[in-house]
């Protein structure tokens, strides 16, 4: 509690470092703020070519059924990725001043989770125009599993970015990670598609729950399953408690190792 209380006494600082980040992400580009939609619809483009036309996936909307999954995973991995060096990236300020350095990957996951929820105006366009339409008793749940998300992306960051302090190579082996954990993650395709001998693997992987979640309220329309919420709360929670532990005990080493 005693921690928490101090991240919440820095909480202008987190909110200036979400506004400098913000600000800064697209500066000097020509078209700005507008990549934050552009980008995640380019990749659509890209993967509903591929799965769609030339694999022919055989899923009704595929690219519908892909968006409402990729958005989500576009806000983690940038999280985690990018998270990973947002440490090393403030050395400065870490070396210099005293701050709960707590305030660091929260900033930077915060910043990632707005960027989400600017994509999800495309998300509820398309859908619109898609003629699926929405359940709105199904969209009382997506601000549930968004917040699951969120917190299993904060702990992926803090244990990322502590460790990355000491082994920097960690920075680079993370896009081969995050490469391969898409593609265990039931992201381009459905999760009924996976064989029974593996299907504890993907089980264990704490983004399938989160994806099958806002697949179900988005694309199926309906009502997520209470055991899918609970799975993915459970998964999420162990992995920010983790990402806490570590994070505590190597951040005392971070002024001598920057």
């Amino acid at each position: 509690m005693n921690k928490l209380k101090e991240i919440y006494a820095y909480r202008q600082m987190i909110n200036s470092l979400v506004r400098k980040d913000l600000r800064g992400r697209y500066k000097g580009s020509a078209l700005g703020f507008l990549w934050t939609f552009i980008n995640p619809l380019l990749q659509l483009m890209v993967y509903t070519m591929v799965f769609s036309v030339i694999l022919r996936a055989g899923i009704d909307k595929y690219y519908l059924f892909l968006f409402v999954a990729l958005i989500p995973w576009l806000f983690f991995s940038s999280s985690v990725a990018a998270g990973s060096s947002c440490i090393i990236n403030q050395k400065d300020l870490v070396k210099k001043i005293y701050f709960p350095r707590e305030v660091l990957p929260i900033a930077h996951v915060t910043t990632c989770f707005i960027n989400m929820l600017l994509s999800f105006v495309v998300i509820f366009f398309v859908v619109i125009i898609s003629g699926i339409g929405i359940n709105f008793n199904a969209v009382l749940y997506l601000p549930i599993i968004m917040i699951v998300e969120y917190i299993l992306a904060l702990g992926m960051a803090m244990i990322f970015s502590a460790l990355t302090v000491f082994l920097r190579d960690l920075e680079y082996i993370l896009g081969i990670i995050i490469m391969a954990w898409q593609f265990l993650t039931p992201i381009m395709y459905s999760i009924d598609t996976v064989p029974e001998s593996i299907m504890p693997i993907f089980m264990a992987n704490p983004m399938t729950p989160i994806i099958i979640a806002y697949r179900d309220i988005l694309y199926y329309k309906q009502i997520p399953e209470l055991s899918t919420l609970i799975h993915a709360l459970i998964l999420g929670s162990t992995i920010l408690i983790i990402g806490r532990i570590i994070f505590d005990k190597l951040q005392r080493q971070f002024a001598e190792e920057l």
